[in-house]
């Protein structure tokens, strides 16, 4: 099993509340982004301790009539 704590807490926890923020705030970080009412962020790691990585992943949607692939992009960064 992984622990998930630091002496200051959860470091996965913090990254996926900051990943969310940056979906949500998308068109204030990325150049020419417009807001978009972003309906749902789901994100979740995927600890590979034998190759000492974690994989991100990052789920969003709208019902606008334009895609969110900058929004799950900018999460995913975020949260690295």
């Amino acid at each position: 099993m992984q622990r998930q704590t630091l002496g200051k807490g959860d470091p996965l926890t913090v990254a996926k509340i900051a990943a969310i923020q940056a979906a949500k705030r998308t068109a204030e970080l990325i150049p020419l982004c417009h807001p978009l009412p972003i309906e749902h962020v789901n994100v979740r790691f995927v600890l590979e301790p034998a190759m000492h990585t974690v994989q991100i992943v990052c789920e969003t949607t709208t019902t606008a009539k334009t895609g969110v692939e900058m929004e799950a992009f900018v999460a995913v960064s975020v949260a690295a």
